[in-house]
């Protein structure tokens, strides 16, 4: 598969620091949103999900039916249904979209935005339960016929959707989560691991950790792609990128961003804030370009980290990501619209020829 650039859409405009505005599905915003996107090169967006929003399966049929070809990265949340329901919805929008529908699995980071839905088991249960509930999905959408299940958290009798995903054999299973119980189940099930803006060295040990995973599961290890998810920040100068950085900063500083992880925590406990933190610590920049300020002063309750420089300069250093095993590359705007249309159509090519480059290089090689 090649490697494919993701943006980010909600039921509304808003962000860290760009205060929500408009009712709480504003349509016309998602639709200008999605198709701004499209039309800019993005080939994938994703679609969150927290217990205070509004439905996101929802929000992916409208987005499928106001763009003609751009996906979904569709977060889903096990625990709050039955396996054998999630694998008909997803397998349903799958078809109508045809194929368009990648689901990330997120187990949950925040136990007060768990408990919003009821979900009171503690970080290492909800991933045994995570477990459980993808071989159940795989197989619902998978099996030719009825089957029986009985595991620790699930039982059925007869199991079988007549609905099968518009893929084949199934939909991409996408998967977040640094802890080592994530990590476990990611090398089991993850066709695509996500990570947030870590600096280089962090992500090659992610990558590393997941990749050992795999093998431990009897999985050829190259058969996991990677995303990785940060912030750009790009002007036609390095002097000016870096200026609206130093915006962005104060505004952040402000108290805006720390309801940007939608979860109501200040100081996020997941490992993935954790590591975004103690990379803060380390420079204010890293490697050639990650920008960690953000994440110091908003506690990193997402992807905090930014790439910040010239179109050329934000490509390079994506371009780094890329050789450290990086194929899928995601980026949630400070400016939603303006920073997805910017990415597309200015990063993106760059990235894209970077790539053929070495790509060729490989093959003249052999």
């Amino acid at each position: 598969m090649a490697a494919e650039f993701i943006g980010h859409t909600s039921n509304r405009e808003g962000s860290d620091i760009v205060p929500t505005t408009g009712p709480v599905i504003d349509k016309t915003y998602i639709r200008n949103h999605v198709q701004a996107a499209e039309a800019a090169g993005i080939d994938r967006l994703l679609i969150g999900q927290f217990a205070q929003w509004p439905d996101n399966n929802q929000i992916a049929a409208y987005v499928f039916g106001q763009t003609e070809r751009i996906g979904a990265l569709l977060a889903h949340r096990p625990g709050l249904m039955a396996p054998t329901l999630g694998a008909r919805q997803l397998a349903t929008l799958d078809q109508f979209s045809e194929g368009r529908v990648w689901v990330h699995i997120i187990t949950g980071g925040s136990d007060a935005d768990q408990a919003r839905d009821g979900d009171f088991e503690d970080h290492d249960t909800r991933y045994a339960r995570t477990d459980e509930y993808i071989e159940v999905l795989k197989k619902v959408w998978e099996s030719d016929a009825p089957f029986d299940h009985e595991g620790r958290f699930y039982k059925f009798k007869g199991a079988f959707s007549q609905v099968k995903p518009f893929q084949k054999p199934r939909i991409p299973i996408s998967f977040g989560g640094s802890s080592d119980a994530a990590i476990a189940v990611a090398g089991k099930h993850a066709d695509i691991y996500a990570l947030w803006g870590e600096p280089l060295d962090g992500t090659r040990e992610t990558i590393a950790k997941v990749r050992a995973a795999a093998l431990a599961n009897g999985r050829d290890p190259s058969e996991i792609r990677f995303t990785l998810a940060f912030r750009t920040i790009v002007a036609d100068t390095e002097d000016q990128a870096w200026s609206n950085a130093a915006d962005i900063l104060e505004k952040v500083k402000a108290g805006v961003a720390r309801q940007a992880g939608g979860n109501g925590e200040k100081l996020p406990s997941n490992v993935g804030s954790v590591r975004l933190r103690e990379a803060a610590k380390r420079g204010k920049v890293l490697d050639k370009r990650l920008w960690t300020e953000v994440a110091e002063a908003s506690g990193a309750g997402g992807n905090s980290t930014a790439l910040v420089g010239t179109p050329e300069q934000v490509a390079e250093a994506i371009l780094d990501y890329y050789d450290a095993g990086i194929s899928n590359f995601l980026v949630r705007g400070f400016y939603p619209t303006a920073d997805t249309v910017t990415y597309g159509r200015d990063v993106v090519p760059l990235v894209k020829a970077g790539i053929a480059e070495r790509e060729a290089r490989k093959v003249a090689a052999e």
